[in-house]
């Protein structure tokens, strides 16, 4: 194929996928479709006169409108891309001496919103760039976030995204297993392109405003503040007047998108000054004095090779997709989780299929869908669930809504492996020096039946085994030595009881249990006076730790400690606290701002609870104080705005747990 051919192919194939994209129905990830838009960038710049006409490149955004087509006051243009600090120093370059606004880029779908004489006339989506469509009622029903009336006479227009949700979106999919949406991004613009509001109003989107003209210019000099005026939530920004501190922000934001309640898919460089941007100039599909960086993506397509039925610990089969390696999240994923049977159906899954697969930060990859069904070629393989243990043979049993399936023989080896490998896990007892693959090694060879048989290993025994030295043997024995300190909230966990999760082996450590023997004989109805223990929890809890008594025998008698210990008990609070009877919400990445660097959430939560805070999840009118890191989510700032809610940033903490001596 010559290069002319393959251009025309190339813009022929984008067309297709924005026309599908912005149905709401993508045939392809982003990542993907970028590659198809450079490798055209490339051979049109080596060869500028085998440019197509028109020239995809060149247009912006939907190739067609489906709603009343309305023209833009000013065209909506897309941004030019980065990926490299050297493409962030050379914008910083092209405009010395001019401060950047840095700020999350949202994934989601584009509107203008026009207010005339203080209410909302219309609502525009993005379209081609220069006109969209009519989405006025849409958003009138459908996105939070946008006011009907402002306060800010002539007319107004706030340009930003209408994003779904992370919670509203899992909120849907739990609601709908029969008919998921794929992910929010989608979901939105699927959503903003129905032809009626009720069939798609459990779908509720948010709207964040990134840019505002007003008739007379004022507002517009300064974005933030005119964003507050007219009652619109903005993205957070941060001023860099080089390209070292917009790298920092840039990575900032980056590490902070998991913690948030919606997805980023960059960062957004922007002139601060109002009168220098505009200055700038356009190019034919980009402002000049702009540039978004992306991060790396979270989604790729590839094909799903095999699916096997792994057993757990607790006996659920589950089905595991085994992929052709593909690179996303950071990472290279190989294998990614298919939920269970029900959601194998709803998605319409099949091996053979190329499929959409997510990771995020350090969530476990797994299968979102099949982007284009179309591709199918026949010799797909339809995924049938297992009718015995893939391990031990025994008949399965169905569980539930989702029908998940289990394997109820406790004497199953896989599920043995299972529970020897999270007992050893860190969030129980922590026996780092023994991995999973000599977990299992030492379970095959009749050595490791059950948690207890850990503390009767010795560096003799382990010295038998090829390829386990003297210097190894003795770091597994200090390892499991160490473990004898397991105490009962991590010794419960270990023991992976059905429905009994982290969140209850702590309130069960909280709410006077002296020790795991103690919880053994509570029962029922003392254990369903414990805060969020109900029946189901509690009868499990009783019918399994009844069952495990002659194992915390065994544990006890190998010197392993049962009891609770200090750091499962509610903080001390310390004298003269600082935050004494205050309520406060963490949100954002936390870092050390002596070493800088990240400190888990939950170990600077207790730090602010030994200060004397009361810690909750989310913004309330009952929360004093919301406490932010970096890449802090608009959502809660606006909502703490919206209640009075005082916002106080993390460094400010950091002084007064240091000055308290409580670090």
């Amino acid at each position: 194929m010559d290069t002319g051919e393959r251009i025309r192919e190339l813009a022929d194939r984008i067309v297709a996928l924005r026309e599908a994209y912005y149905q709401g129905s993508p045939l392809v990830a982003d990542a993907e479709y970028d590659v198809i838009e450079d490798e055209l960038r490339e051979l049109i710049a080596a060869d500028p006169d085998l440019a197509p006409d028109p020239n995809p490149l060149e247009q912006v955004g939907a190739p067609a409108v489906l709603h009343a087509p309305i023209r833009h006051s000013r065209p909506m243009l897309s941004l030019e891309k980065a990926t490299k600090p050297e493409q962030v120093a050379a914008f910083f370059e092209r405009f010395p001496g001019q401060p950047v606004a840095v700020m999350p880029k949202l994934d989601g779908l584009s509107l203008a919103l026009v207010y005339q004489d203080r209410r909302l006339a219309r609502a525009i989506t993005r379209g081609d760039g220069t006109t969209g469509d009519d989405v006025t009622t849409l958003v009138r029903a459908l996105v939070d976030g946008v006011p009907e009336r402002i306060d800010v006479p002539g007319r107004v227009e706030v340009r930003g995204e209408a994003v779904m949700l992370r919670s509203t979106f899992l909120a849907y999919n739990t609601a709908h297993p029969d008919k998921p949406l794929i992910n929010p991004r989608n979901a939105a613009a699927g959503t903003l392109r129905a032809k009626d509001p009720a069939t798609v109003s459990e779908r509720r989107l948010q709207f964040f405003g990134f840019d505002l003209d007003t008739s007379d210019g004022g507002a517009a000099l300064d974005l933030g503040e005119g964003l507050k005026a007219v009652g619109v939530a903005g993205a957070q920004m941060r001023l860099c007047t080089d390209a070292e501190q917009a790298q920092a922000a840039i990575t900032a934001i980056e590490q902070g998108r998991n913690d948030l309640d919606y997805d980023l898919d960059g960062a957004v460089l922007r002139l601060a000054d109002r009168e220098a941007y505009a200055a700038a100039g356009t190019r034919s599909n980009s402002p000049r004095g702009a540039l978004a960086f992306k991060f790396a993506a979270e989604e790729k397509t590839t094909l799903l090779r095999e699916v096997i039925w792994d057993v757990g610990k607790t006996g659920k089969i589950v089905p595991v997709a085994w992929l052709e390696p593909v690179f996303v999240g950071g990472t290279t994923v190989t294998k990614a989780t298919l939920a269970n049977q029900e959601v194998i159906r709803a998605r319409d899954i099949k091996v053979g299929d190329t499929v959409l697969v997510r990771r995020a930060g350090d969530v476990i990859p797994f299968v979102a869908g099949v982007l284009d069904a179309s591709k199918r070629t026949g010799e797909e393989i339809e995924i049938t669930p297992p009718t015995a243990c893939p391990s031990c043979e025994q008949p399965v049993t169905e569980q539930g809504n989702s029908r998940e399936l289990f394997c109820t023989n406790v004497s199953c080896p896989a599920q043995t492996v299972r529970r020897l490998i999270h007992w050893a896990s860190r969030a129980a007892a922590d026996i780092e020096a023994i991995g999973p693959v000599w977990i299992e090694r030492l379970a095959e060879a009749g050595i490791l039946e059950r948690p207890s048989d850990f503390y009767t290993l010795t560096a003799d025994r382990l010295l038998e085994f090829e390829r386990i030295g003297e210097v190894s043997a003795a770091r597994m024995i200090d390892s499991i030595h160490g473990s004898r300190q397991v105490g009962l909230r991590r010794a419960l966990i270990g023991l992976a009881i059905p429905m009994a999760s982290d969140g209850t082996a702590a309130r069960l450590a909280r709410s006077g249990f002296g020790s795991l023997e103690e919880v053994a004989d509570a029962g029922q109805e003392r254990l369903v006076a414990v805060e969020d223990i109900g029946p189901k929890v509690a009868a499990s809890l009783t019918e399994h730790l009844t069952r495990l008594r002659p194992e915390l025998q065994r544990l006890r008698a190998a010197g392993v400690s049962l009891d609770v210990r200090e750091e499962d008990l509610p903080p001390v609070v310390a004298a003269g606290a600082p935050l004494q009877g205050k309520t406060v919400v963490i949100t954002g990445a936390i870092s050390d701002p002596r070493s800088g660097e990240k400190v888990p959430r939950p170990t600077f939560q207790r730090l602010c609870e030994r200060a004397g805070a009361t810690a909750a999840s989310s913004v309330s009118a009952n929360t004093d104080m919301l406490i932010t890191g970096a890449g802090v989510g608009d959502s809660k700032l606006a909502k703490a705005e919206k209640l009075g809610v005082e916002v106080v940033d993390q460094g400010e903490i950091w002084t007064l747990l240091i000055e308290a001596n409580l670090v």
